[in-house]
């Protein structure tokens, strides 16, 4: 058998075919593993007569739909490569990607018809789209573009012939763009397959699982555990958008036994009362990543029983790098753990030595599920790739049973007074004071330090915190220099849709000087 991930679909549906495979929650609809993988063949026989080749770039701005799996798992069979995109970006940010890709499709849901409308009238001196399938009806206002349903409905269920394997690219996805313009990094075959080996020798999931898919599919944190699901035959129950009620009732009717979700679902989760209302029982475990789980989430969780398994990974290394284990996750809360089967972490000095067991390092991972590089940046890439190693850009710390502490991101750290600040450390500080929602810290430039802290705070009540109140409760738990010099108070942290902070925008809304 080809490794050609779309094949994964085609043979979990010849060895499962009556098996749940997608649970779409917004529509209802049901497919098992062998509906699926019809609806991708008529998919990959649409794309084949619209002229889809090898290597070409097909885009995909959709939410979460059957639809989004059949077009990533048919241009996998095609040997294509799939552009997935962030559907909150505007079109200008979406212009961009497209024209880095060189994509020259673009499958659409028709509630992103105004957006491709723009796109479209751009021509080709914006993007260098020619073909577009619609998803869904727009009352015409995309007319350029075909309808999805219609050249699908007419198409063959055949398997296609196969077009890709190995180390052919499978999918180009764009990083989220925290510190500046998005780098597309490049998966294959290869690498997204190592990914579900790694994961599948890693985690406690089970063949017929049933897991909850709640964040978005153009991210690497739910298209890898999908893929690794079709892998082991497990039945992925999707949202088409994280609603906290929602997920507490889904957990129950859906009988969910595992779900991935990230610290600002899990904390929102904690805040409705549904949870008091439904049998969740039946739920073993959630990943947790994409930034720091706080210790007082995990054991609130605990009290719940309920597992939180803190998940360390990057879209460069197609999701995993670390995960701590069930025996682990109270003993070891606020590790993410050690790394995957098939995976190797270490923690390094500026020469890429690795540091003694406490010492603070840039983290580094090695594995063959690593990417292959960015495109069309040879730059960025010998800079994150060297030796072997994906330079994460991440601070940690390794302790001497070898399990990992994320503390920031390199370019996040604050330097105040020649020390290193590690905004995440002040910020899980900070989440344990009494009227605080949530948090990010940043740094502020400081004519006498350097840098100073910036606490940028959600207050649960409007009004009923001040900054002398955040400020003096981080005194006799962190070190003075380490203590925020200064308070802003505003309605909802910037967050991407993996919950990381956009600490860009914080800075350029909270740009300084410092308080003397």
């Amino acid at each position: 058998m080809q490794n050609n991930i779309g094949l994964f679909l085609g043979k979990r549906a010849q060895l499962s075919p009556g098996v749940e495979a997608f649970v779409d929650v917004a529509s209802g609809r049901r497919l098992t593993y062998a509906e699926l993988d019809a609806r991708c063949n008529r998919t990959a026989d649409v794309l084949r007569r619209q002229g889809v080749r090898k290597g070409d770039r097909v885009a995909l701005l959709l939410m979460n739909s059957p639809e989004y799996l059949e077009s990533f798992f048919a241009l996998a069979k095609l040997g294509a490569i799939a552009v997935p995109l962030n559907w909150r970006l505007v079109p200008d940010e979406l212009a961009f990607i497209l024209g880095d890709s060189g994509a020259r499709t673009l499958i659409f849901g028709a509630e992103f018809a105004s957006a491709v409308a723009d796109l479209q009238a751009r021509g080709r001196a914006g993007t260098a789209l020619e073909r577009w399938l619609r998803v869904g009806e727009d009352a015409g206002r995309t007319p350029f573009a075909e309808s999805y349903a219609d050249l699908q409905a007419a198409a063959s269920d055949r398997e296609p012939e196969i077009g890709a394997s190995g180390d052919d690219d499978l999918y180009i996805m764009y990083t989220s763009g925290t510190t500046g313009l998005p780098k597309g990094v490049v998966h294959s075959h290869d690498t997204a397959m190592w990914a579900c080996l790694t994961i599948s020798a890693t985690s406690e999931s089970r063949y017929r699982d049933r897991y909850l898919v709640a964040l978005p599919l153009f991210h690497v944190g739910a298209l890898t555990p999908i893929t690794a699901n079709v892998y082991q035959g497990i039945t992925n129950v999707v949202m088409r958008a994280f609603d906290p009620a929602q997920t507490w009732r889904l957990i129950e009717s859906e009988k969910i036994d595992c779900m991935l979700a990230v610290p600002a679902m899990l904390n929102f989760m904690l805040q409705v009362p549904e949870r008091e209302q439904v049998d969740f029982s039946r739920l073993r475990w959630c990943m947790s990543g994409a930034s720091p789980v706080p210790v007082s989430l995990i054991e609130a969780y605990a009290k719940l029983g309920i597992e939180i398994h803190q998940v360390y990974g990057l879209t460069e290394s197609c999701g995993p790098a670390c995960l701590t284990s069930p025996e682990d996750a109270l003993r070891k809360a606020g590790s993410t753990g050690k790394a995957f089967f098939h995976t190797e972490v270490r923690v390094v000095d500026e020469d890429g030595k690795d540091v003694v067991a406490g010492a603070t390092g840039e983290v580094i991972i090695r594995g063959r599920h690593i990417m292959k590089g960015y495109w069309n940046r040879p730059d960025a890439t010998a800079d994150a790739l060297r030796d072997g190693w994906l330079y994460s850009g991440d601070l940690g710390t390794r302790d001497a049973e070898g399990f990992v502490y994320i503390q920031d991101r390199k370019k996040d750290m604050i330097i105040s007074g020649g020390e290193n600040v590690y905004p995440a450390e002040i910020e899980n500080v900070i989440l344990t004071c009494p009227g605080v929602r949530d948090v990010a810290v940043i740094g502020q430039p400081c004519a006498k330090w350097g840098e100073s802290p910036l606490a940028v705070v959600v207050a649960a009540e409007p009004g009923g915190l001040t900054a002398a109140d955040v400020i003096a409760h981080t005194q006799g738990k962190l070190a003075r220099y380490k203590q925020p010099r200064a308070v802003e108070f505003i309605d909802v942290i910037p967050r991407n849709p993996t919950g990381k902070v956009l600490k860009r925008l914080l800075r350029e809304r909270f740009p300084g000087p410092a308080p003397k």
